[in-house]
């Protein structure tokens, strides 16, 4: 009869528990299937994810190149055809550029802001202002009657 207090696993799809060491009897004793003796037999042996054994480890053996100039100034990028977008009557200011979400970061508590040349030149009046301007950008924005304003940090 089956009831719920009769239920039984179906015969073979359960394997028996399997106990290393625990005897001749158990077909894993002695050395819990681990072999003999060495790092691997040890609990908790590993070899290390960059272990190399003994050898000079490769981080070691390659020469040290470069380095991190801590006077490095980030500049976030503007490209002088990004400007299209903006009416030519208001100056282009970084919050307008933060605004339009050219920019990411920048303005006061970020990045300075530079203005770099474009492919084509602009039609419209720009009045720019930004914390650097490329030489090639100067000439476009000056090229179009616009002014390039430089704002300090």
């Amino acid at each position: 009869m089956n009831e719920l207090g009769n239920l039984k696993y179906a015969t073979g799809s359960r394997r028996p528990k399997y106990r290393k060491g625990r005897g001749p009897g158990s077909g894993n004793g002695k050395t819990a299937g681990r072999g003999n003796k060495g790092l691997k037999s040890r609990s908790g042996g590993r070899v290390a994810v960059r272990g190399e054994g003994g050898q000079m480890p490769l981080q070691r053996r390659l020469p040290k190149r470069g380095f991190t100039n801590i006077f490095r100034i980030e500049h976030a990028v503007i490209r002088t055809d990004d400007l299209a977008r903006f009416s030519g009557e208001e100056a282009v200011t970084i919050e307008k550029l933060q605004a339009s979400g050219l920019l990411k970061r920048g303005g006061r508590d970020g990045a300075r802001v530079k203005v770099i040349a474009g492919r084509r030149p602009l039609e419209t009046a720009y009045t720019v202002a930004a914390h650097s301007f490329s030489a090639g950008a100067k000439k476009i924005i000056e090229a179009a009657g616009g002014r390039v304003e430089v704002v300090e940090r």
